[in-house]
């Protein structure tokens, strides 16, 4: 069992006829909760029947959320969601709301302290609030994981580098590694090429590039490993990635090979992406027959 501390926005994602709880870093938590590790999650609601509502979820999860601050002053997160015909998802993102406004504190340094690793994403960055409590408490992390999930207008190029070179691990999906590499003169069209550019630009280890229907890869001490991806009904995408990067983290902590923890994660993610919303409940039988079959 791993310590980790997971720092972000916490959601409620609005479909059109229905919502969820969601966040990129409270999917990350429930699915890294859902491997026994012990989790928390750094966030803000706002003081609402939304705030509330997403509070008593977490206390039925089992997850902790002690380090969840609540504010008078900002709402709790809503998120329209948007699905196309191929399942992928778009999104609008109000601002600001509860989230931005993460205020520093020493108890969230001694949380960080305690933690195996700390993951946070690049939507978090959006305001100087949370920007700088994030700041922060990485001073003192360990083992630090960024998850890149750009949305537009959501992101500065600065604050995504700043962050890049903070990394010990840093996850991106296709179009945002080329988007990125672009954004630095980096025009090589070749994924690898691209993943060493990154890794040499922000002196990072580790890399993982999400490649939707077609797997994963990772880039670990100068050596790759790929996964071409498991064939699913994909239902929607929403907290594939995150249910992904939660399974890979989770298995490189236990000390799996980065081949078997790449294998596994991307079994996840492919499932997740098989059913509606975030967090669907996975059997263990469900996982051994996608990677079995």
């Amino acid at each position: 069992m791993s310590n980790i501390v997971c720092f972000g926005e916490v959601l409620w994602d609005v479909f059109p006829s229905h919502k969820k709880i969601g966040g990129a870093p409270l999917n990350v938590a429930l699915r890294l909760h859902s491997f026994n590790n012990n989790v928390t999650i750094i966030s803000s609601v706002g003081k609402d029947k939304n705030g509330t509502n997403l509070l008593n979820y977490l206390k039925e999860e089992g997850l902790d959320y002690s380090n969840i601050q609540i504010t008078e002053a900002y709402n709790t997160s809503e998120v329209i969601v948007s699905i196309d015909s191929k399942g992928s998802a778009s999104y609008s993102i109000e601002f600001p709301c509860a989230w931005d406004f993460i205020t520093y504190n020493d108890d969230l340094l001694g949380t960080i302290k305690k933690a195996d690793a700390f993951i946070f994403g690049s939507l978090i960055a959006r305001n100087e609030v949370s920007y700088n409590t994030l700041l922060e408490l990485l001073k003192e992390a360990s083992f630090k994981v960024f998850d890149v999930n750009l949305r537009p207008p959501h992101y500065k190029i600065s604050a995504l580098k700043s962050l890049m070179q903070k990394a010990d691990f840093i996850k991106f999906n296709d179009d945002e590694l080329f988007e990125i590499c672009n954004t630095l003169q980096f025009n090589s069209k070749n994924i690898e090429e691209n993943i060493k550019f990154i890794a040499k630009y922000t002196n990072t280890k580790a890399i993982c590039v999400t490649l939707g229907a077609n797997g994963a890869v990772i880039y670990i001490n100068d050596t790759f490993y790929f996964n071409d991806g498991y064939k699913v009904n994909v239902k929607d995408t929403v907290g594939s990635g995150d249910s992904f990067l939660a399974t890979l983290i989770d298995r490189l902590l236990k000390d799996e090979t980065p081949q078997q923890a790449l294998d596994f994660a991307c079994a996840i993610g492919a499932l997740v992406a098989s059913s509606k919303g975030a967090n669907p409940k996975l059997s263990s039988a469900k996982i051994n027959e996608l990677i079995n079959g």
